[in-house]
């Protein structure tokens, strides 16, 4: 306790100082600003900037991530998993060194440990002792404020738009990396990425994660900024290939093409979000035709007591109309963020329509209070529901009836700086016709806490 008392003063020194803030993907920092004598020195400076040349070119940055998170989960997946008395402890442990030579070389390396205590036959997710997560280095062809041309190879992190396709995977105890060589270009407000990766599968042994040369993803990202009237666009094409795909209708090699786009912004106190995918290729002899659209938009009462901001989101996601025919239309979410819909929540976007309100107070300056309310549907009633890796929970042929469940989801954030993060959540499921039918069907209760030091 003493210790972490200790680290609670040590950050709440910190944060009276400037320093630049942490990004989501932490490679892409900058610490050369700290060269200027606008921070005293310290030993934070130093670790966050260590010059290796007098010019002050050459350094090298270090920084991390320690999360402990408790959960305890009443008839996790509605019943059918071993019922855990006591709950379960998953910590994570992040390091990185970032090293730069001038501006034209960089090289990044990060260690992660995810540890799982209390867990029943905890999965590589949850328990991954000791891997290189990351290891790549930049090539800086264009280095210039408006103007950017970098070529990066190694393994890496990809995350891109809504993380509704690819993203870090932040939410379980263990983030998600390709072995990838990317091409990042960027002008004035306009950024693409050009990418070809294999997906890294984690083990739960020590340096043993493996790139995966059956799980090949490729693609391209377009993102244009300051538009007139619709703020932001994202244009985008990903290609996947596994070799061993298991749908409800159709297992084999698959080779699947997404294209998609999204329109994203903020005007004054309104927020908005709209997603639109569709996918083709086959599987096996199957071909592929699949979609989702999506819309995430919420309202901000700023001059109210509380500034609650109200929200609602929609998601319609394609599943298989009719199974033994010739044609697939399950979606497939790819690389998305595995705490979809909620940490609690193991339904993933396939076969789903998704009605979600919510409401968020600011009870104080750093503290947030969000209430969420998902009613969850089968888009298909011949087709099962999925996981968020697309494994299948459920086939469909139990019963025709559509109705998932409802969730009601609340939790409270509190971050006292940019260094420290707490989290206390509940969640309860009530199971729907489906559920009942396919499974044990009973509603599922979801507790926790996250308490999360950044450095």
């Amino acid at each position: 306790m003493k210790k972490i008392i200790l680290l609670f003063l040590i950050c709440i020194k910190l944060h009276s100082q400037s320093y630049p803030d942490f990004k989501p993907l932490r490679f892409d920092e900058n610490y050369e600003v700290l060269q200027k004598d606008t921070v005293k020195k310290n030993w934070y400076k130093t670790m966050k900037y260590l010059p290796l040349s007098s010019s002050g070119k050459t350094y090298v940055s270090f920084g991390g991530e320690v999360r402990y998170q408790y959960f305890y989960a009443k008839n996790e997946k509605w019943g059918d998993d071993p019922q855990d008395p006591d709950g379960y402890i998953l910590n994570r442990f992040l390091l990185h060194a970032d090293f730069h030579s001038s501006k034209y070389f960089r090289a990044f390396i990060q260690l992660q440990s995810s540890n799982a205590n209390g867990r029943i036959d905890p999965s590589p997710v949850d328990s991954n002792p000791l891997e290189v997560h990351q290891g790549f280095i930049d090539i800086n062809l264009l280095s210039e404020k408006n103007k950017q041309l970098i070529f990066r190879a190694g393994r890496q992190e990809l995350s891109y738009g809504s993380q509704r396709l690819v993203a870090v995977r932040d939410g379980p105890n263990n983030r998600q990396s390709f072995d990838a060589a990317k091409a990042i270009f960027g002008y004035h407000n306009f950024r693409s990425d050009l990418f070809y990766s294999h997906y890294v599968v984690a083990q739960d042994g020590i340096f043993d994660d493996y790139s995966n040369k059956k799980r090949q993803f490729w693609g391209s990202y377009f993102v244009i900024n300051k538009i007139p009237a619709i703020k932001n666009i994202d244009l985008y094409y990903l290609g996947y290939e596994r070799a061993n795909a298991n749908f409800d209708d159709a297992s084999g090699k698959e080779l699947r093409h997404s294209v998609g786009t999204r329109i994203w912004g903020k005007y004054d106190e309104w927020r908005y979000d709209a997603e639109a995918v569709y996918q083709f290729g086959d599987v096996d002899s199957k071909d592929i035709k699949a979609w989702t659209v999506s819309l995430n938009t919420g309202y901000r009462f700023t001059s109210v007591v509380l500034k609650p901001e109200f929200g609602f989101k929609v998601e319609l996601i394609s599943g298989d109309k009719t199974n033994g025919d010739n044609a697939l239309n399950t979606f497939n979410p790819l690389f998305p963020r595995g705490a979809y819909f909620g940490l609690a929540s193991v339904i993933g976007p396939s076969n789903l329509v998704d009605f979600h309100p919510s409401v968020s107070f600011e009870l104080a300056k750093n503290i947030d209070w969000v209430i969420d309310y998902d009613m969850f549907w089968r888009y298909s009633s011949e087709d099962g529901i999925y996981g968020p890796n697309t494994i299948m929970i459920y086939p469909g042929n139990a019963t025709d009836a559509k109705e998932i469940g409802k969730q009601l989801e609340s939790e409270i954030i509190y971050t006292p700086n940019q260094y420290l993060y707490f989290r206390v959540e509940a969640t309860w499921f009530k199971a729907g016709d489906f559920l009942k039918a396919a499974g044990t069907g009973k509603n599922m209760f979801f507790t926790g806490v996250t308490m999360q030091l950044k450095f």
